[in-house]
């Protein structure tokens, strides 16, 4: 694999090229707190009036969403074809879900322990309101047909044509095409397959610039999130909904910084300037409540920070469906709120079959908002017997169904997290990793900017070249 090209170094090196610092207002993050901030602001203020932006956010994601099928099939298919080699693509395959389904296992574990050490369920005494029954009904009704380990694979996995997952946004079943596509190329001989990825890399960069487009809309996405969260929960006052909400942020910050920053140490990187690397990608998750949100940005700035396209292209898009750490533990701290809230208990080996039953149920959920709540519908669904009928889950739901979104929210942060630490420790493990680029940038964050900006459009304002930085960069995570 060839190195990464590296951005320009920094300034008292002689003879290397320096790169203006950019003003803070010419950069996204910023105009994100803006738009968070004036979002909490008028949800303090108005909080019925802020209600009614709610279809800033949803129109962001909808935006999103019609992007994110191309871009995973698209990364997926270059990233195994160009390999040239099913054994190694079916090697890094294997490896990266073997770590998934560890990390599930103690996500899913966590919330458990979470939930047991805590009851955030227990005492509770109010009722849900009429329209939370009835929008908890209609999530009831959506997890019901997805239960099941065939309904799962005729209806989650396998899709029904090929332009079916495209238009119904299901990112497993793009998933599955991609790879069978990826491997059929992968079969033909190298003139050609190498033609086919490159046209394939063609398209990608057009959907990039799709994205770039919508990438300016973040801003004003997060405003709209932020004031429809703030006005929908400040009238909320339950203590055991802020209690479950406590518990349920808490653990997810003990799995990032203790699990995850073990994780990544063993790997060799700090987990606090991962997280750092990222940030503007999680400001945006906060102002949203949707991972999907920056899935290409996270495509391009690992493939700068070192990691190769293969490994990126094949990891990152697989863990939006097989790696989402934050609904994991969403799901048996729900199923146990639920559970306490109805003055009911489950025995411990009750507990270890439900989580079981989530290591399957977990997988497909992608990171949109609500996507967590249907998921936890379906388990309990499928789940069922005598703790969970019909009627008490649709009473459970509608009693967390007012703060999923707050909820969400850190779902979405911890399965970004989760799936970029992933990258990084697959691609440690598989030889595809500039260690060299990665300590850099994470040393210095600001290397990777010029290939979001090529590729994103990060910044409003272009950064100035100066004395000698006039040719462009190598293009990012060229692989001989």
């Amino acid at each position: 694999m060839a190195e990464v090209g590296t951005a320009a170094g920094s300034p008292g090196q002689g003879g290397t090229p320096t790169r203006r610092k950019k003003k803070v207002y010419t950069q996204l993050w910023f105009w994100v707190i803006i738009g968070i901030a004036a979002g909490i602001a008028l949800g303090l203020v108005a909080p019925d009036a802020a209600k009614q932006f709610k279809w800033l956010a949803d129109t962001f994601i909808q935006m999103i969403k019609v992007i994110v099928g191309p871009v995973i099939f698209c990364t997926v298919v270059v990233g195994i074809a160009s390999l040239g080699n099913l054994a190694r693509a079916g090697g890094l395959a294997l490896r990266a879900l073997a770590y998934f389904l560890l990390m599930t296992v103690i996500a899913l574990s966590m919330g458990l322990i979470a939930a047991n050490l805590f009851q955030p369920g227990a005492g509770f005494e109010a009722a849900p309101t009429p329209e939370q029954l009835e929008q908890a009904s209609e999530q009831f009704q959506t997890g019901s047909s997805e239960s099941g380990v065939i309904p799962f694979i005729q209806d989650s996995l396998l899709p029904q044509s090929f332009f079916g997952p495209f238009v119904d946004n299901s990112v497993l079943q793009v998933l599955v095409l991609a790879i069978l596509t990826a491997c059929a190329i992968s079969s033909l001989n190298d003139g050609l397959r190498t033609r086919l990825v490159g046209g394939i890399e063609s398209i990608a960069q057009v959907i990039f610039g799709i994205i770039k487009i919508i990438m300016w809309a973040a801003p004003v996405a997060a405003f709209g999130g932020m004031a429809y969260t703030v006005g929908q929960f400040g009238s909320a006052s339950l203590a055991n909904l802020a209690l479950l909400m406590a518990v349920f942020w808490g653990t997810c910050a003990v799995f990032v910084v203790v699990v995850l920053g073990i994780v990544s140490r063993i790997a060799g990187f700090s987990i606090f300037k991962v997280i750092r690397l990222v940030k503007d990608e999680l400001l945006i998750i906060v102002g949203t409540s949707s991972s999907e949100s920056v899935l290409p940005r996270l495509l391009t700035k690992l493939q700068s920070a070192g990691a190769s396209k293969q490994t990126v292209g094949m990891v990152i898009p697989t863990g939006y469906s097989f790696n989402l750490d934050g609904t994991c533990i969403y799901l048996t701290l729900g199923a146990l709120f639920i559970i306490q809230a109805g003055g009911a208990s489950l025995p411990i080996g009750v507990q270890i079959g439900l989580a079981v039953l989530m290591v399957l149920t977990s997988k497909g959920a992608a990171g949109v908002t609500g996507a967590g709540l249907v998921t936890l519908a379906a388990s309990l669904q499928a789940f069922g017997g005598e703790f969970f009928t019909p009627e008490a889950i649709v009473v459970g739901l509608a009693l967390i169904v007012g703060i999923d979104r707050v909820m969400s929210e850190g779902r979405a942060l911890t399965n970004c997290i989760g799936n970029v630490v992933a990258t990084l420790v697959v691609a440690r493990w598989n030889g595809e990793l500039d260690r060299e680029r990665l300590t850099a940038v994470l040393d210095d964050p600001t290397l990777v900017e010029a290939d979001m900006e090529a590729a994103h459009g990060s910044s409003p304002a272009p950064v100035e070249p100066t004395a000698g930085d006039e040719e462009p960069r190598e293009k990012v995570g060229a692989n001989a």
